[in-house]
């Protein structure tokens, strides 16, 4: 009923009706959980998959054993106040002569524990195989952005250089580039980011290449954006997914190819050895019945390259809007 200036009473049904709706609202958006962050949707995602968790877990507890390998190994293989020719060629299991140490996986031909070898082999070819994938990374994005976006004859002069990097097989590359440059680790990095580069570039170029005729691209050149502000600040988060995907699989890759180079006595000298270095000390031996020294750094490398690829295989998947993981 209304009052006679016109006004609803407090306690008229239109107005605690609105009230009761009102409050059922805000309890309502009270209850409402908060939008899960993409990271976590990734994850998640990423964690249904019983492959790539084992191997992700297994990648994992390798690049720690690698960070912290100075204070679990046994011993510094390298150190020559700590190695003697006299525990040289122990089997697995061993003691040594003063019974300090038990060597777990045995010792080499130089009487270095091989547990304490090999996790110092890792952090080189860790290092080895993330360093380059990520300069090459770098540059070959630059490339296949700047072809996607100037088009033309930018696009065919940068693509030709491509089309004729991939056309070498990567070890011929490789193998030319370390014959004229020489041992060193320095020299192993810049002869792998030279072979890498034109994959990503390659890929960039595809995915921008699709992201450059969309309407946010002709949007933001419609306002005046520098070309380099839309390549990197538009384009490039967009083809985020494809590039996770090859930098993965570039890595295992890298570490591949460099252990191949090391193991055919080419790459990294024998003060920095890493697992293909270790393998080709031990092949002498195999022979002899001292399989250990090959073998176990086999081994790593092998757990080493095949939990990346099931990782980048893994996120392959996840970071495919068009299937269901």
């Amino acid at each position: 009923m209304n009052s006679p200036n016109g006004f609803k009473p407090l306690h008229s049904p239109e107005i605690a009706g609105g009230q009761q709706l009102a409050a059922a609202c805000f309890t309502a958006t009270e209850t409402i959980p908060p939008a899960e962050s993409i990271l976590r949707q990734l994850c998640r995602r990423f964690c249904r998959g019983i492959t790539g968790s084992i191997a992700a877990a297994l990648l994992i507890l390798l690049m720690i054993a690698a960070l912290i390998a100075p204070l679990i190994a046994p011993q510094d293989p390298y150190d020559l106040s700590k190695v003697s020719i006299a525990e040289a060629e122990h089997k697995p299991g061993a003691h040594s002569t003063d019974g300090s140490i038990v060597y777990l996986l045995g010792t080499d031909g130089a009487g270095r524990d091989m547990l304490s070898a090999i996790l110092y082999g890792l952090r080189i070819s860790l290092g080895i195989g993330v360093s380059s994938a990520l300069f090459a990374l770098m540059i070959g994005t630059s490339v296949g952005l700047l072809a996607a976006f100037a088009g033309g004859k930018v696009d065919a002069v940068l693509m030709r250089i491509v089309d004729v990097q991939l056309s070498v097989p990567t070890i011929l590359v490789a193998l030319v580039l370390l014959a004229v440059l020489g041992q060193g680790l320095d020299k192993t990095l810049m002869a792998l980011v030279l072979v890498q580069w034109a994959i990503f570039a390659r890929n960039v170029r595809g995915s921008a290449m699709v992201e450059r005729s969309k309407d946010y691209v002709e949007a933001a050149q419609g306002q005046g954006l520098p070309p380099r502000r839309i390549m990197f600040r538009h384009i490039l988060p967009n083809c985020m997914a494809p590039l996770v995907v090859t930098t993965t699989n570039q890595m295992a890759a890298a570490i591949t190819l460099e252990a191949t180079m090391s193991f055919l006595g080419i790459g990294l000298p024998q003060t920095k050895p890493s697992l293909g270095l270790l393998i080709s000390n031990g092949f002498d031996y195999m022979l002899s019945n001292q399989y250990w020294i090959s073998v176990f750094p086999g081994i790593a490398l092998f757990l080493l390259v095949v939990s990346i690829s099931l990782v980048g295989d893994r996120l392959r998947v996840v970071l495919n809007p068009k299937i269901d993981a």
